[in-house]
């Protein structure tokens, strides 16, 4: 059984006090939220201006797609055809929010679950030891049924190859491993039936148990691979050379999070449990080894970055409740790591709730754009995203949630546009598809999800869900 909610929610910090972001349409850019990202995505994702005048004596209102489908017939902006940000402007408003279906029910805690790039394949990752590939384009056909080698407690992470030729995945380990998936067989038992070779990440006589790798990334090259680890580093992996190149000290604790800024490959983010979100310039690894940058505002620590793909901004999921927008251009070369000390010792987000008072707290040197509230970050690495940029301008972000529920803001308003409820345990890791309204999300139930957007239009009718109780997790 399953809910969808559609409520809103103000985000905080550098938005002025005035109004309600429920007063404004969703092609409307806001006022609230005074920076360049909002004038940016207005250019992505608003139709063109002679489809959205306002009619005097009226309140301003969304476009219609059937009065954006008119006006390109009667050719009313001159092209002929739809611009992309008419496009993202109609696709946008379909929210996939209708559903779910269920695509699979496994045997194990889903920790992972991601589309590739071009949307035709879909990664899931499981705690058993079991990933599963499925071909989107062939009704989720099981491309590849993969039985991980050496895994401890968990699988952390898996990533494509950029040609969608292998796949790695990472555990408490430091040797990740990689996986042939155009191979012809669907089974994939390590070392039984495939090999999956193990991409040794110590150096300098690392001890094997030392640390293990939460995060693990293709460059767009697809010749190396970024790793953020437990022992407080960012790892290089060359594959051409099959050798680990660089260890950086990264951070004072665990690094969970590590992503490229863009497509050129140069600049890296990374998320910590020291509270800080980094910003590295890969060209001066060597010459300086220190971050670029420093970014402040999280009160705890990070479980997730996510790159808008332009080099300048991101967000991050923190262990305080919060979801963050960044912008690199407000980052401290040389800052002084200074996190307040705003609640009990002895919290631990993996078995307690979030103290009550420390919800309201605000970092004082926050270097945050602006902040998003009401999704819940416990027991795990809890995962947010931009939402596409083909097929919304990346107007939203998303997220999954330790209440068992995806949910989906808007960029800019920060309003809660919808909650998606299924779920009887918490969602970790959650997919939007890269061209269609659907979002995938995975539990720790074992459902892997599909959302997509009704064909009435509306949202299906509330139900009352069950719940199982959420028990303690690294």
């Amino acid at each position: 059984m399953s809910r969808t909610r559609k409520s809103s929610n103000l985000c905080d910090d550098k938005i002025a006090g005035k109004g309600s972001s429920t007063s404004q349409g969703p092609n409307e850019v806001s006022d609230y939220l005074d920076h360049e990202i909002a004038q940016l995505t207005k250019l992505r994702s608003r139709p063109h201006e002679l489809l959205s005048r306002d009619v005097p004596g009226r309140s301003r209102l969304p476009v219609s797609t059937m009065r954006m489908l008119v006006g390109r017939e009667g050719n009313y902006s001159g092209r002929g055809r739809f611009s992309s940000a008419d496009s993202r402007h109609v696709l946008s408003r379909y929210l996939p929010v209708h559903g779910p279906c269920t695509v699979d029910q496994l045997n194990s805690r889903t920790y992972v679950s991601q589309f590739s790039d071009d949307g035709t394949l879909f990664v899931a990752g499981c705690q058993g030891s079991h990933i599963r590939i499925y071909n989107v384009d062939k009704g989720w056909k099981i491309q590849k049924d993969i039985l991980a080698k050496s895994l401890r407690w968990t699988i952390t992470d898996t990533c494509l190859s950029p040609n969608q030729r292998y796949l790695v995945y990472a555990s408490l380990s430091p040797v990740v491993h990689i996986v042939d998936i155009g191979s012809a067989a669907t089974e994939s038992l390590a070392n039984v039936t495939e090999i999956h070779n193990g991409l040794d990440f110590s150096v300098d006589n690392d001890d094997y148990d030392e640390f293990g790798i939460f995060s693990v990334k293709f460059s767009t090259d697809g010749r190396e691979l970024v790793a953020a680890s437990s022992d407080n580093s960012i790892y290089i992996y060359d594959l051409e050379a099959n050798t680990c190149s660089l260890r950086v000290p990264a951070h004072k604790s665990d690094v969970n999070t590590v992503c490229f800024a863009d497509e050129a490959g140069h600049l890296l983010y990374s998320g910590s449990d020291d509270n800080l979100c980094k910003v590295w310039d890969r060209r001066c690894f060597i010459s300086k080894g220190k971050a670029a940058g420093v970014l402040m505002g999280h009160l705890e620590g990070i479980t997730f970055v996510d790159s808008r793909g332009d080099g300048r901004y991101f967000i991050s999921n923190g262990k305080d409740q919060t979801t963050k927008l960044w912008d690199i251009r407000k980052m401290s070369s040389n800052a002084k790591e200074y996190t307040p000390r705003l609640r009990d010792s002895d919290w631990d987000y993996r078995w307690m709730e979030y103290p009550p008072h420390a919800k309201i707290l605000k970092h004082p040197r926050d270097q945050s754009v602006t902040t998003y509230r009401g999704h819940s970050i416990l027991r795990t690495l809890i995962r947010c995203y931009f939402s596409p940029e083909y097929s919304t301008g990346q107007k939203y972000i998303y997220t999954g949630s330790s209440d068992c529920s995806v949910y989906i803001y808007d960029l800019v308003s920060g309003a809660l546009v919808a909650t998606l409820d299924h779920h009887e345990g918490l969602v970790r890791d959650c997919s939007w598809h890269p061209l269609y309204p659907m979002i995938i999300s995975s539990s720790w139930d074992g459902v892997i999800a599909r959302w997509e957007f009704p064909g009435s239009g509306e949202a299906p009718t509330p139900v009352v869900r069950r719940r199982s109780s959420l028990r303690r997790d690294l």
